[in-house]
């Protein structure tokens, strides 16, 4: 994307095109302007034209530029705070509400694939939260209690049949969710784009927002070539926010992340590998996540960026580790490479943020963007249609706040992260 071939990938290799766009040029008025075409943005966007309204949405660079269109493609429920742990962080009205509607996030995700007919792989065949020795065991059983107390379908597996369906005898345990499953993300977004357009959307790419103006009731938003008057502002641009809401970025440390792409695989590696397309992510503190694609690829990537040292560091790494996981795939070869940034808060929970008058978003969501992105998404646009009240939302009102030492952090998870993996999988 926009001629970088590490930006998106693979993701961008397969996905369907999007719908054709232009940049914004002129002046346009509108119910709602929604800025950055990722989940959110997408989906709010979706959500508000099928009601009715009329929406300009405007994107920086192109649709699925950010942590949409570059992530592994698990469509998770919940987030990595332990579901027990939410409601001493939220406070229980708001713990247990957001773990309800997240719970369910997976299954929104799915039901807009059918409805819109979707081409973007789903899988429906859960995911696999894989232990590394005995205190990833512990941490996936408590989970997997934690998760059965309130009704969800999962099923805490022992290491005998971990290894049968990943293939793998690396691991102790593991969790199978069976509310999830994997998707293209790209091909995702890119799919909700059509849908929002065929609904009425009017959708500008290569429109970054540079000022926003109030003017009586109405806000003004504004492109180097035009304007958006509107009566609602939704800021749906999360990690990769610039401009205006670049105190939205400023909130979040940055963790770069990669993934690497094999060849496809020949038949009898299918069958001994992840025969039954679970998504799989480990319990390590340096995490690894992977999973198969349509074409039989074997997607595998980790923490770190794909630049300077770290290109070779990091693909070193890939190759012993999956040497070391699966020994029948011999010598691996990577047919794509991509990476970019997940966005953290200091308490690895998304925020909801109030800019001003009618201004509103969500963000922050830790690696976890593809189903709570899509709630969140119908989310705002309930609250912008007046059916769920600011009290009755999953997150409780915040004001934007930078962490400390933030730029030294992105530093060192970047660095730190070669260190590690210069280390691992060497013996």
């Amino acid at each position: 994307m926009l001629k970088d071939p590490r930006s998106h990938g693979l993701w961008e290799k397969t996905a369907p095109q999007p719908p054709a766009t232009v940049p914004l040029a002129g002046a346009v008025t509108a119910d709602i302007v929604v800025v950055g075409a990722g989940y959110t943005g997408l989906s709010s966007s979706l959500h508000l034209a099928e009601a009715g309204k009329s929406v300009v949405l405007l994107e920086a660079n192109e649709v699925g530029f950010g942590g949409a269109g570059r992530n592994v493609g698990l469509i998770n429920a919940g987030m990595w705070v332990m579901p027990d742990d939410l409601p001493g962080v939220l406070g229980p009205v708001y713990g247990e509400r957001l773990l309800d509607l997240l719970g369910n996030a997976p299954k929104l995700v799915m039901e807009l694939i059918d409805k819109h007919q979707i081409a973007c792989e789903l899988e429906r065949n859960g995911t696999l939260h894989v232990a590394v020795g005995a205190d990833g065991l512990k941490e996936i059983t408590d989970r997997a209690s934690q998760w059965a107390a309130r009704g969800a379908n999962v099923r805490l597996l022992d290491a005998a049949e971990t290894a049968r369906r990943v293939g793998s005898s690396a691991y102790t345990g593991s969790l199978l969710d069976m509310r999830a499953g994997t998707l293209q993300p790209l091909a995702y977004a890119r799919g909700l784009a059509h849908a929002a357009v065929k609904a009425g959307v009017a959708l500008h790419t290569s429109s970054p927002v540079i000022a926003t103006e109030r003017n009586g009731n109405r806000w003004t938003v504004r492109t180097a070539k035009g304007s958006v008057t509107a009566d609602w502002i939704i800021v749906s641009t999360d990690a990769y926010s610039t401009g205006p809401w670049e105190q939205v970025r400023n909130e979040q440390v940055h963790l770069p992340y990669f993934n690497l792409a094999t060849r496809p695989l020949g038949d009898n590696l299918r069958k001994s590998i992840l025969a039954g397309r679970e998504g799989v992510w480990d319990t390590k503190e340096i995490l690894s996540s992977y999973r198969m694609d349509q074409a039989g690829r074997l997607v595998f990537g980790s923490v770190g960026a794909l630049r300077n040292t770290g290109l070779s560091v990091h693909k070193g790494w890939a190759r012993r580790a999956l040497k070391k996981l699966f020994p029948q795939l011999g010598e691996v070869e990577f047919e794509c490479e991509w990476y970019g940034k997940i966005g953290m808060t200091d308490n690895a929970l998304p925020r909801f943020h109030k800019f001003a008058d009618n201004v509103v978003g969500f963000s922050g969501y830790n690696g976890r963007g593809i189903a709570p992105g899509t709630v969140f998404g119908r989310t705002l646009a309930r609250h912008i249609l007046g059916e769920t009240g600011e009290a009755e939302l999953p997150l409780p009102l915040t004001d934007p706040a930078e962490p400390r030492f933030r730029a030294a952090k992105e530093l060192w998870y970047e660095a730190g992260a070669q260190v590690a993996h210069f280390a691992d999988a060497r013996f």
